[in-house]
């Protein structure tokens, strides 16, 4: 099944029919300028019972100069944002992360966040700012972002499983963006899992195979 919700925010939601009380859902952020149908594409990949929820971030891109889409926060340089408008994310996706047993009509099982650019950054935040609260945390050519609060949460990062994707010839996140967030991550205790590819700014098939087999394999109920 497939809905666009509006409430209690804009997102689209993909629910199969496999999908019971206690199956796991997998919610994926879009990237700087982009809107809440633009990572469903994925569901593609996804073991056959989990469903996927695609929120709207809820920052307007135009006043900044992103695009007619969206965003999670207004970036700065290199791996550095505005605090307040990615913790004021963050809230909104705590706001979001509650109301999934209504959104899902019933509560999830495992729960992993993840995302593409801004989205995988931001998601990163998330997990880092909420420990235990998820399952897993996927960023897809994203960042971590030099946010006190964000680099204070590396503390509790220990045994976190992070899949991170990244582009070797990324031009608008640097793959050194990409090791240096990996390094921190793996030096706290993180289980990073690397999927590297020669590409730019994109997602590949490859990559998304590979996060298909990821969610597969970290997730107690996510067999296909």
């Amino acid at each position: 099944m497939h809905r666009t919700l509006t409430d209690p925010v804009p997102a689209r939601l993909h629910l199969p029919k496999e999908w019971t009380e206690g199956s796991p859902v997998l919610v994926l952020l879009h990237g700087r300028g982009s809107s809440e149908g633009d990572l469903q594409g994925l569901q593609v990949v996804l073991p056959t019972s989990w469903a996927l929820l695609t929120p709207r971030a809820p920052f307007p891109g135009p006043p900044w100069g992103y695009g007619p889409g969206w965003a999670w926060y207004r970036y700065v340089a290199e791996d550095r944002v505005v605090p307040e408008t990615l913790e004021k994310s963050l809230d909104f996706l705590d706001d979001l992360l509650d109301n999934l047993p209504e959104i899902l009509g019933g509560t999830p099982g495992d729960l992993v966040l993840g995302g593409f650019s801004q989205g995988g950054t931001t998601s990163l935040a998330h997990a880092l700012t909420r420990p235990g609260r998820l399952k897993g945390v996927v960023t897809l050519s994203g960042f971590l972002p030099q946010v006190p609060v964000v680099t204070d949460g590396l503390s509790g990062a220990g045994g976190l499983p992070v899949f991170w994707g990244h582009g070797q010839a990324d031009p608008a996140i640097p793959f050194s963006l990409g090791v240096r967030g990996r390094t921190a991550l793996r030096e706290a205790g993180a289980d990073v899992t690397e999927v590297d590819h020669p590409g730019g700014h994109t997602i590949t098939p490859q990559e998304a195979r590979l996060l298909g087999q990821w969610l597969t394999d970290r997730t107690t109920t996510g067999e296909d």
